[in-house]
């Protein structure tokens, strides 16, 4: 097998194709294997040769295999009884009538083919020692990880949902029994999983890993005690204080690949997971020569320490910068126009160095500043609508948001009680000063150019991203376990979901187009099939549904047979 590169005259257009030869009298001839996609520039070229060149070393080590898989031979053994049962069946048992039938089920079955494809290509059956004799256990991961792409919610309602819509029964009690399984080594291992099945990806390398914190919330609102308490209150993303979290951070390549996650008490700093992450990270692959790029989030004037720390265990990085919180003469720097050189129409940038040899790479952006004034001169609007309907003094007063503007004013000389809210005018031109600044640090060794760093931190919404398919899409939270074991294994769960959600979406978007992974979930739930009974011929049938065009797609990318013929199951 080989990959194929094949140009179209006149046109930009590239396909990639996995190709084999084969001798047909004494002359060698070639077919595609596979058509990967099509690439109008180098840079989606480059792409999909590191898609083919995956996917082909996957063939070569399945050529290397048995003819048949036990899978592929219980296949066949079926088609082959359904052939012994077309010769039986005669024309008359495909002739029905529309009043002697009754739909007794309806399957979806798309979920299965498509994502449980996906599942089993991650090989993600190994987070199991010895997945051969725990074939049970991987059978009810499989399906809850399934269950929680296509419709997340709590394992007793996973349960019902799968045996009502998919056909698939299963013991609620066996599915708790198969969570206490996922220990600390099923755990390591789906992170391990996670990095060598993304990686192999890009060529066996990763350049650039995005990370972030957030926090997942309990349905309960008691904590945790003990050495292994994780269930603790702290600061909370979700302005869910009064209940018990957990933090979890995840790390995600550029293009939004989960390569892992580590997951910690509620109590964490968003800033205190970075490094034991990066640490635990770098100690199990080989990945010192990878820049981390984080969100100015993840530091404070408290934990500035973590990027010392970051320094001292040699790590590359590029975090966001609180840049109003400087020094005196840093922000002097920073607001001086003339230290600042155009990088194209709409950005200019400045390098500043900082005191302790970091850094600082500030940029101003056009459309930022628009974006600022626009934000800044909305909520001023609202401010002065407030002071109008003589909203008490004390309910307008704080430093929060944009209640900063806001100021005492006397109305008297001459007494001090007598005192109303005002626009703080200087405080607003104070804040326009800023409009359209960015500060990224770096560290003092960094050999990456302005425009590198600034490419690698604006891909920071990818881990954003992820984190939104895990909260909204999969339902990560709230969480309705207490006991940490098992509050580990649904956060392993979703994780899993996660990981397979966007290997699709990547997969399709290569090949294909891009598709949010909300889409492709509602093209697949549309995939069933309707068991019909005919009441007088006591004849089972299987109408399977209409497939939309990008479900097609789908299902051939995916290397999955679909037909819309109805065929008969059985007859009584």
């Amino acid at each position: 097998m080989f990959i194929r590169v094949k140009t179209t005259p006149n046109s930009p257009r590239k396909s990639v194709q996995i190709v084999e030869s084969f001798r047909v009298d004494n002359k060698v001839k070639q077919k595609i294997v596979k058509h990967i996609g099509v690439a109008l520039d180098d840079y989606e070229l480059n792409e999909l040769k590191l898609l083919a060149s995956a996917i082909k070393t996957k063939l070569e080590l399945e050529n290397t295999l048995p003819l048949y898989t036990p899978e592929e031979i219980e296949k066949q053994i079926e088609k082959s009884k359904e052939n012994i049962k077309r010769d039986i069946y005669s024309d008359d048992d495909y002739v029905v009538n529309i009043k002697d039938l009754v739909e007794e089920d309806r399957v979806i079955t798309g979920i299965h083919d498509i994502y449980g494809k996906m599942f089993d290509e991650l090989d993600l059956k190994n987070i199991f020692v010895n997945p051969a004799r725990n074939k049970s256990s991987v059978e009810y991961f499989r399906n809850i990880v399934l269950a929680r792409i296509a419709k997340p919610d709590s394992k007793s309602r996973s349960v019902h949902m799968l045996e009502e819509n998919f056909g698939v029964s299963l013991d609620l009690d066996s599915v708790y029994k198969m969570m206490d399984k996922i220990d600390d080594k099923s755990i390591e291992k789906l992170n391990s999983i996670a990095y060598s099945e993304t990686k192999k990806l890009f060529d066996d390398e990763i350049d650039v890993i995005y990370f972030d914190a957030t926090t997942i919330y309990f349905e309960s609102f008691t904590e945790d005690i003990g050495d292994d308490a994780i269930r603790k209150n702290g600061y909370s993303k979700d302005l869910k204080f009064n209940q018990p979290q957990v933090v979890l951070a995840l790390m995600v390549t550029k293009e939004g690949l989960p390569i892992g996650y580590e997951l910690f008490s509620g109590d964490t700093f968003d800033g205190h997971t970075l490094i034991p992450s990066l640490k635990i990270l770098r100690d199990k692959y080989n990945v010192d020569n990878v820049v981390y790029v984080a969100d100015s989030g993840m530091f404070n004037n408290d934990n500035l320490k973590e990027l010392e720390m970051l320094e001292e265990y040699n790590f590359n990085y590029i975090v966001g910068a609180r840049i109003k919180n400087m020094q005196k003469n840093i922000k002097e720097q920073i607001l001086n126009k003339n230290n600042y050189k155009e990088l194209n129409s709409e950005i200019s940038i400045a390098n500043i160095t900082l005191d302790n040899g970091r850094k600082l790479v500030v940029t101003y952006s056009l459309k930022r500043a628009r974006k600022d004034k626009a934000d800044r001169e909305k909520a001023i609007k609202k401010l002065k609508d407030k002071l109008e309907k003589n909203i008490s003094v004390k309910s307008q007063l704080s430093n929060q948001g944009y209640k900063k503007y806001l100021q005492l004013k006397s109305n008297n000389e001459e007494s001090t009680c007598d005192l109303s809210i005002a626009l703080n005018e200087d405080k607003i031109y104070e804040d326009s000063l800023w409009d359209g600044l960015k500060g990224l640090i770096v560290n003092k060794n960094s050999t990456l150019s302005n425009d590198e760093i600034l490419t690698q931190y604006n891909n920071l919404w990818q881990v954003e991203e992820s984190f939104r398919i895990t909260k909204h899409d999969l339902k990560i939270r709230p969480v309705y376990h207490w006991k940490p074991s098992r509050v580990k294994a649904h956060i392993a769960i979703s994780f899993a979901s996660l990981l397979i959600v966007r290997h699709l979406e990547y997969r399709i978007k290569l090949q294909y187009k891009k598709l949010s992974p909300k889409v492709i979930r509602d093209l697949l739930l549309n995939i069933q099939t309707s068991i019909v009974y005919d009441k007088t011929k006591k004849i089972k049938y299987a109408i399977p549904s209409k497939i939309k065009l990008e479900t097609k797609k789908i299902y051939k990318l995916m290397d999955k047979q679909y037909s819309t013929t109805p065929y008969i199951i059985g007859k009584l």
